[in-house]
């Protein structure tokens, strides 16, 4: 077991993937010479070369469509997006074409790609560096989304991710890259329609991802001392929503706290409400709660900021009222 940091367990994953496939290369803004934003792709560029770590235009939507385009030709092109947010500007090439060519295909062309990056709110990036993409992309048919959340599950995750035949969203936390965490020396993979339980319990079911697992294992702190025993999932997948993990746990506890960085409306939560309900409607004793950012552009202000997402004491709050409706 090695100790690794969370952007050093994402580019063993990358430069593994690399060093078994010659068809894998990496492209982006700053991936090469400069190493990416948050240096996951440090000195791949010396190692593979420039035609192996592309370093491209700030131009979102031209780099987005020739990976496509190299997709389609066979070869497994990992974007990194600077930043999230940025990927709006190329919209279009994932949505219509990455999501779509399989299909609109017939079958005759693959989409193996990656994209990922940083995303999330950080601590005073403002509100056009502090979006949750994961929402925007919920409804776009044929892809996968993917928020990985430790150094653990990071190189899981990505590993797969790059041998997957599919287009992969792959969010990254921008405050989760500094993450320490003990990986094995062996190789392995994780699977990227799973969920994770976190922890076991028997109260209330706590649905989470990405940077909120962290909030929600600072609540349990609090939640353990006052003698309350909640089961915690990760997870991990976002589409497609792991619903059989979720609902051996509901039929357990009947009861269940949605925590999320995503907006209220329209977000990970909303979807996750209708599945639930749908399925388990009769397994709940009490209706969905959800915990989820405020509506409204991220502000800079760091006062603020902190106001917009969920912080762990009203996981703790949420967790005391939903028990108080013990039936």
């Amino acid at each position: 077991m090695a100790e690794t940091l969370l952007f050093n367990a994402l580019k063993e994953a990358i430069d593994e993937e690399m060093a078994r496939d010659s068809t894998v290369f990496v492209l982006g803004e700053d991936v090469g010479h400069y190493g990416g934003s948050y240096k996951v792709t440090k000195d791949l560029y010396q190692k593979y070369g420039e035609l192996r770590v592309l370093d491209t235009p700030i131009a979102e939507n031209s780099f987005t469509g020739l990976a496509v385009g190299a997709a389609m030709t066979g070869l497994r092109p990992i974007i990194e997006g600077m930043n999230m947010g940025f990927l709006l500007l190329a919209f279009n090439q994932i949505a219509n074409n990455a999501g779509m060519l399989r299909y609109t295909s017939g079958g005759n062309y693959k989409i193996p790609m990656v994209i990922r990056g940083p995303g999330g709110v950080g601590r005073q990036l403002g509100a056009e560096h502090s979006q949750r993409l994961e929402a925007y992309f919920q409804a776009v048919p044929g892809l996968k989304i993917v928020a990985c959340s430790t150094p653990y599950n990071a190189k899981g995750l990505l590993k797969s991710a790059i041998r997957d035949e599919n287009p992969v969203l792959f969010f990254e936390h921008v405050l989760l890259y500094n993450l320490k965490e003990n990986l094995p020396e062996e190789e392995y993979f994780l699977p990227l329609d799973k969920a994770e339980i976190v922890r076991r319990g028997k109260d209330v079911t706590i649905l989470t991802y990405s940077r909120m697992r962290h909030h929600v294992t600072q609540a349990l702190k609090t939640l353990e001392k006052q003698g309350y025993d909640p089961e915690v999932i990760d997870l991990i997948s976002l589409k497609p929503l792991d619903m059989e993990t979720i609902g051996a746990s509901i039929r357990k506890t009947h009861r269940v706290i949605i925590v999320e960085e995503c907006m209220r409306t329209g977000g990970v939560a909303a979807e996750l409400i209708a599945s639930i309900n749908e399925r388990f409607f009769d397994e709940l004793d009490a209706p969905v709660l959800r915990l989820s950012s405020q509506d409204i552009p991220t502000p800079y202000n760091g006062m603020l900021e902190r106001l917009t997402i969920v912080q762990p004491e009203q996981i703790v709050e949420a967790v005391e009222k939903m028990i108080a409706l013990r039936v």
